[in-house]
């Protein structure tokens, strides 16, 4: 059953959002110290200051930490929820349109540990952080965890008869709006041939099919919608977001391509927003692996189930090499997860929130007013968001 109720849509904003950038190789820096960075650029540039702040929401590290390294002298309200960032979003929201809180300080930070990266493994201070307390990278037996969407792939390419291409266009598209992008990891321009020779991780999934790890932070400012209108920036309202999940969401369990979390996701959001695709100004599907961008255009309604890389194909603008839906909507056009960086929905949340308040530089889409967030991949994480501005 999925409910039509959304009694906060257009009560809460986010008022601002700022960003450190993303390296493959930030240097010495922690996890901490990129989330502080993060969160200071933000609150100067929306003109308050730590004694503002009576909320906290983020991921690594602790709310707690983050309030005492900050001077937050109080807050009435926190949580560490599970990523990706919409799930942060979601929390957020709540408690601003309940009154636990007026304004909300939320925060991700990406540190490489060492079962992302060689060099990271390599590195004594970064080996001890792994992914979690005692964690260990599944078993190749298994399709626990990310080889995961490698099977799922598989069947993808199989059922409906798909070439890679339609994967490497996604990549692509991630790589030609990254190199607009001067936060992005990954500016280097990449063609079809790069793509279909690249080093092939585990079969269909090459190298260029998954996120960059990488070093760096966002920070958000939300509060509610009438407090954001007196800040400096244009206020992006909180049109609907949601989570979604089905009974069995384990990745050697899902249904099929045609029933996991993305379909609930959809489902939810058509249900509590005004808007839906015909209306979006910009467009922000998870890209953590290309096959879940795939997905999530025929999911939302772009296409059919296996028809995206033929959608793809047809909305391809080659005098940019990247996706112009109708020729004018972009994708994630500050680079995605695939080049900007693995930020776990928080890159795509930040750059929606820029292109709605006209500071997205020469990636700007003109008068841009709506945008959807579709996060997270088929299992667990799906969720998703639409932001709108008066």
């Amino acid at each position: 059953m999925i409910s039509r109720r959304n009694p906060a849509k257009d009560r809460v904003a986010i008022a601002n959002a700022a960003t450190t950038g993303f390296s493959r190789d930030g240097g010495e820096v922690s996890a901490a110290s990129l989330a502080l960075d993060a969160c200071v650029r933000v609150l100067r540039d929306t003109g308050l200051t730590a004694a503002d702040v009576d909320g906290i929401v983020g991921s690594t590290p602790s709310a707690a930490y983050m309030q005492s390294a900050l001077g937050i002298p109080e807050i009435t309200w926190f949580a560490n929820p599970q990523i990706p960032f919409v799930n942060q979003l979601i929390a957020a929201v709540g408690a601003v349109y309940s009154g636990h809180c007026d304004v909300v300080l939320g925060y991700h930070a990406l540190f490489r540990g060492p079962m992302f990266s060689r060099s990271a493994a390599r590195d004594p201070f970064r080996r001890r952080s792994g992914f979690g307390a005692g964690s260990v990278a599944p078993p190749p037996e298994t399709i626990a965890g990310a080889v995961g969407y490698t099977a799922w792939a598989s069947r993808y390419l199989y059922e409906f008869g798909v070439g890679r291409e339609a994967l490497g266009r996604v990549a692509i598209n991630a790589r030609s709006n990254a190199m607009r992008n001067p936060g992005a990891a990954m500016r280097d321009a990449l063609t079809m041939d790069d793509y279909l020779h690249a080093r092939m991780i585990r079969w269909p999934l090459c190298l260029l099919d998954m996120d960059v790890p990488v070093d760096g932070a966002d920070a958000f400012v939300i509060t509610t919608a009438e407090r954001a209108g007196d800040l400096p920036h244009r206020p992006v309202l909180v049109h609907a977001a949601t989570l979604g999940q089905v009974a069995k969401n384990e990745e050697d369990q899902t249904p099929s391509l045609r029933e996991h979390g993305q379909q609930v996701v959809v489902e939810s959001l058509r249900a509590r927003s005004d808007f839906w695709i015909d209306d979006c100004d910009v467009y922000f599907p998870y890209d953590g692996f290309s096959i879940i961008t795939l997905n999530w255009f025929e999911n939302a309604g772009f296409c059919g189930p296996g028809e995206a890389g033929a959608f793809i194909g047809e909305h391809w603008d080659d005098a940019t090499n990247r996706i112009l839906i109708d020729g004018r909507v972009p994708v994630n056009p500050h680079g995605g997860a695939l080049s900007e960086g693995a930020t776990q929905g928080s890159g795509h949340l930040r750059e929606a929130v820029h292109q709605l308040q006209g500071r997205a530089g020469d990636r700007q889409v003109a008068d841009a007013e709506r945008a959807i967030v579709t996060a997270g991949g088929f299992f667990f994480n799906a969720q998703g968001c639409t932001l709108r501005v008066d």
